[in-house]
């Protein structure tokens, strides 16, 4: 399909088909061929307007008159649009990009990103949720996918994006994610990875290895045993004991990788971004353990994107790092070699907001990497709130004290409640500084889904109606407030100037 001069949108007639004042979205304003594309909103609701003919313009779905055809940003529509946009349907990072992982909970945050990542060649993943955050708020990848796809056409942004279905798990997850449109797999093994290991005494160890089949221990003995590998300008040995720890530890999730890289990504129809997680477990990746995993793979042909192991310190949500930074640099000289060494890129999880070790990735790994965030959108969101709507924000945070506790059961924090001063003594204009605090930040973090979803008596929520009603009517300030802070995030990393 040809693409002439953009044409203007006569939001005059819009205003007289909708009965109020449309907000027209001037940088989707696009023309293909003798139709023009372009998204508006009414209120709350985004629209996309067709007006002219041809086939684009008969494909959507919409009521037409007088050759102007205004259409739901539903999810047909957005296949409608993949199809003669490219750009809006999301892809792989095939050419390895620096990436970040921009998870948008709320289905609002993606201009606001595009603004922060202007001037950048960094891949966003625009489209990047878990089961378990999709269950909090209520949604399905279809959806977040399709927030992405439009915001992408709302703000004309054409250097492409991604969609991960992150912390998959099972089969079946992950079979969904990739029919859904997934162009990225984060595959979570921690349920086949044996966290026990790590506290077993030396007896123990052996008695447990000794269990294992005897040619798998001969296959491993054979591979690994006592061998030296050449790490960069360094060494590592596997020694026995390493090699038991690690073999009991990670020879059931090394099987799972292989099961899911065999089954959906090997043979899959277009190229997919392949990361493994181990990182969701109790202690840190061992450098020998990560060459072990290394190693591993590369036997069994199994090629990943990124791989996220488990660094020393605490990466708690929506703060910064915890721990000794020259550990820290140490610890990822050894994993950033691994990495290289072996053909992949790193992948930094929880790193919302982990300010003081962003240097130390540029400086570190000097090249491409890949950085998840995802609920430091969210918290910028209540920012607004707090900026804006002081009772709504009162009423909120109250109700994110009720059910901290419960909300505790799915987030590794250290949060000290004592330490959030009582609204009663913080006046109206310094609510927004519960935002600049450690506690109060974890405090509204991890209760995101009891805000967004909980209801009255009656059924209705109490407070998400509201909520989306101030973020709507305050996008440019939310947008604004995004692209400071993920700016802030981009700097530090040395992904923008």
């Amino acid at each position: 399909m040809e693409v002439y001069e953009k044409q203007t949108i006569d939001t005059q007639n819009l205003n007289k088909r909708f009965g109020g004042a449309v907000h027209l979205y001037e940088r989707s304003v696009t023309n293909l061929g003798e139709c023009t594309l372009a998204l508006v909103r009414h209120g709350r609701t985004r629209h996309l307007v067709a007006v002219g003919g041809g086939p684009v313009f008969d494909e959507l779905e919409g009521e037409e008159e007088d050759g102007c055809k205004i259409c739901p940003t539903n999810h047909a529509n957005r296949l409608v649009l993949n199809r003669y946009l490219p750009y809006t349907q999301p892809v792989a990072n095939t050419t390895r990009r620096p990436s970040i992982g921009l998870g948008d909970r709320l289905g609002e945050a993606t201009p606001g990103h595009i603004e922060a990542l202007r001037g950048t060649s960094v891949f966003p993943i625009f489209a990047q949720q878990s089961i378990r955050e999709l269950n909090f708020t209520n949604r399905t990848f279809d959806d977040v996918i399709d927030r992405a796809a439009y915001a992408v056409f709302q703000e004309g942004y054409t250097s492409g994006y991604g969609a991960d279905g992150d912390h998959l798990k099972k089969i079946d997850d992950i079979a969904k994610a990739l029919q859904q449109g997934a162009t990225m797999i984060t595959l979570d093994s921690s349920e086949q990875i044996d966290n026990s290991v790590i506290t077993l005494k030396a007896g123990e160890l052996e008695a447990m290895y000794a269990g294992l089949d005897a040619s798998l221990r001969t296959l491993y003995e054979q591979l690994y045993r006592e061998k030296v590998f050449t790490v960069g300008d360094n060494s590592l040995k596997l020694d026995e004991k390493s090699l038991m720890r690690d073999v009991l530890t990670y020879h059931k999730a090394l099987d799972f990788i292989q099961l899911v890289y065999e089954r959906f990504i090997k043979g899959a129809d277009k190229p997919i971004d392949f990361e493994i997680s181990i990182d969701e477990t109790d202690t840190p990746t061992d450098p020998k353990s990560h060459l072990f995993l290394a190693l591993e793979l590369k036997r069994r042909n199994v090629v990943v994107s990124t791989l996220a192991p488990r660094f020393i310190g605490e990466f708690q949500k929506g703060i910064d790092y915890k721990g000794d930074l020259h550990l820290f640099e140490e610890d990822l000289a050894w994993h950033v070699a691994i990495a290289k060494q072996f053909g992949y890129r790193l992948s930094v999880h929880s790193g919302s907001d982990k300010f003081s070790i962003f240097p130390i990735l540029a400086k570190v790994i000097k090249g491409s990497f890949h950085v998840k965030t995802a609920g430091t959108n969210w918290l910028e969101a209540v920012r607004l709130v707090a900026l804006k709507d002081p009772g709504l924000y009162r009423a909120m945070h109250q109700h994110a004290l009720i059910h901290f506790a419960d909300a505790k059961h799915f987030y590794h924090v250290t949060t000290d409640l004592d330490a959030v001063k009582p609204l009663s003594m913080v006046g109206d204009a310094q609510l927004v500084q519960y935002l600049d605090d450690d506690n109060a930040r974890q405090l509204l973090h991890i209760t995101y889904g009891y805000l967004l979803e909980d209801v009255d008596a009656q059924g209705n929520k109490l407070f998400k109606d509201a909520f989306f009603d101030l973020l709507i009517g305050e996008e440019e300030l939310y947008h604004q407030l995004l692209d400071h802070h993920i700016s802030k995030h981009l700097v530090l990393l040395g992904f923008k100037q």
